[in-house]
């Protein structure tokens, strides 16, 4: 009988061992958070068929895809996107409501990470002066440092500052981005470190760069096999100083003097190279994803979005760059599985923001598409308050269709501040171009459940925003006719791709609406973290394990 309880007891103990082991699954050693700057959805399915099997096809084919993810939130601009990414709310709740925006209270336009309080570490450029300060929520990065008691890593990267700095968050051990011109090294702020690590040093000196920009851009493959791109020569793109047509191959080595010196390499696929190269400094240098504690790296890809806005995305040039990017992710992911371990670290993969075809394009096609001019609207603003408030002066700024009322001027007339704002509301719509308005205190008072005048309301924020918030025609560009850009509630910006992979993520694909705040509490959830303290986002059960 003694024998058979023992044996019970053994078959027990293995049982619940198992279990155990299953239920509670290890965390990972390094999450990897990558966004790609200015990436519509459909660059995924566009493109399936010329990816190779160990960059994005991994990530969709071992992963999680969420096929209908959006950003629920206006505008969708890099500095936004990315504070929205990490932090799982929108600028109502975060404060970032712009990359510039118009300060209210110092009178000035603003740069959403400029921090003069700081200096630049690595050259004597200007651009270190930079933290996170005005993002007035924690991120999932800060919420994991929280929770390990500072232990662990944050490092975030990308070319451009905001892009690096936002992610990271507060409490980042590093983040770092490009200074190009003639310096071309990358730079961090004296909010983080005092001096750059060896192993920076040591990236900036090998001159990689360099080497980057020393040949012509031509196609990866060739440029007959591009058949999901318009022709190469069309009058929808725009130039390269010291260019005659926007054709490949583009003599890189003879541009550089005339566009920026290295600065050039931020509109290249090359830039996207010389992130991962970097970013695979990081995780050796930093020896992240060895220790007892969870570490988080956050790239971001930055130059798809400087080709987009040149090119647009029927171009020849965003395909390539696509596809080189391509190469890159899977070389990165080779790093990872080589010095992390395959099935010890988390990616998560998505864009701050998608973006519109070439309004010329479109008009070139029948498509309705519009070109918004500024100005002009300025002007007729200021026959609003003439005609109905005899003031010219009643506007203090208008910027990211935002109109900001002058509020000495109102009291000096005895004026109250909702019911000007609505009648410029009221009239504004007669503007060619603008499609809806909204004053700041409809936004206050009334809750729009959902379609983009939600949108709308997820991206005001009562202490900075304006007093009226306009929205444009669908297809609008405030931009010249070649080339693109982004910043709507439109699907064309919002749709952009969400995947999981890795460690605690199931595999499979959803067509369900998720929203780009849901990131964040996903990724805290998976471990088991609290998640930022503002977050309005959802946890997506179905990715998790």
């Amino acid at each position: 009988m003694k024998k058979l309880i023992l044996i019970v007891f053994a078959f027990s103990a293995i049982f619940y061992s198992f279990q155990s082991k299953n239920t509670v699954p290890k965390k990972p050693k390094l999450v990897v958070g990558i966004v790609i700057d200015q990436m519509r959805y459909d660059y995924l399915t566009r493109f399936a068929d010329r990816y190779s099997e160990n960059g994005f096809k991994r990530l969709l084919n071992d992963g999680f895809s969420l096929e209908n993810a959006h950003y629920n939130l206006i505008p969708t601009y890099t500095a936004v996107g990315h504070a929205s990414i990490y932090t799982g709310t929108t600028p109502s709740e975060h404060a970032i409501i712009s990359n510039n925006w118009y300060d209210k209270f110092a009178k000035k336009s603003i740069y959403c990470v400029d921090d003069a309080n700081y200096k630049t570490i690595g050259n004597e450029s200007s651009e270190g002066k930079k933290s996170p300060y005005r993002m007035l929520t924690t991120t999932v990065t800060d919420q994991l440092h929280l929770a390990q008691n500072m232990h662990g890593k944050t490092i975030g990267i990308a070319i451009k500052d905001r892009s690096s700095i936002l992610p990271a968050g507060h409490t980042a051990n590093a983040a770092y981005w490009f200074s190009g011109g003639n310096y071309g090294q990358w730079i961090s702020s004296s909010f983080y470190i005092e001096q750059l690590p060896n192993w920076v040093n040591k990236f900036n000196a090998s001159k990689k760069v360099e080497d980057y920009l020393s040949n012509p851009w031509e196609t990866l493959y060739d440029i007959t096999t591009y058949t999901q791109s318009i022709a190469d020569n069309n009058e929808f793109e725009a130039l390269h100083n010291g260019e005659q047509t926007p054709t490949f191959p583009h003599n890189i080595p003879a541009l550089r003097k005339s566009n920026g010196n290295y600065s050039l390499i931020k509109a290249i696929p090359a830039g996207n190279s010389i992130t991962a190269d970097f970013a695979k400094a990081a995780i050796i240098g930093e020896n992240l994803g060895k220790s007892e504690y969870t570490d988080f790296l956050a790239i971001s890809f930055s130059s798809t979005d400087y080709v987009g806005h040149q090119y647009g995305p029927a171009s020849v040039e965003i395909e390539d760059t696509y596809l080189r990017l391509d190469n890159d992710l899977a070389e990165l992911f080779e790093t990872l599985d080589a010095e992390v371990g395959e099935g010890n670290y988390t990616i998560f993969l998505t864009a701050d923001h998608a973006a519109v075809h070439v309004p010329a394009y479109l008009q070139s096609l029948k498509i309705p598409a519009h070109y918004f001019n500024g100005t002009a609207f300025k002007k007729h603003l200021t026959t609003i308050t003439e005609k109905y408030f005899n003031s010219r002066t009643l506007i203090e700024n208008v910027s990211n269709y935002q109109v900001f009322l002058n509020k000495k001027e109102l009291d000096s007339l005895g004026l109250e501040q909702n019911t000007v704002a609505q009648k410029i509301a009221d009239e504004a719509i007669f503007f060619d171009g603008i499609y809806k308005a909204v004053t700041a205190r409809t936004l206050q008072t009334t809750h729009f459940s959902e379609g983009i005048l939600n949108s709308l309301q997820n991206g005001y924020n009562q202490k900075y925003s304006g007093d009226v918030m306009l929205l444009p025609y669908p297809a609008t560009l405030s931009y010249g006719r070649k080339g693109t850009s982004h910043g709507s509630g439109y699907s064309y910006d919002t749709h952009v791709p969400i995947i999981f992979y890795g460690n605690g993520i199931q595999k499979g694909s959803s067509s369900k609406r998720y929203e780009i705040v849901d990131i964040a509490p996903t990724i805290a959830n998976l471990l088991q973290i609290e998640a930022p303290n503002s977050t309005t986002g959802e946890i997506i059960d179905e990715v998790l394990k």
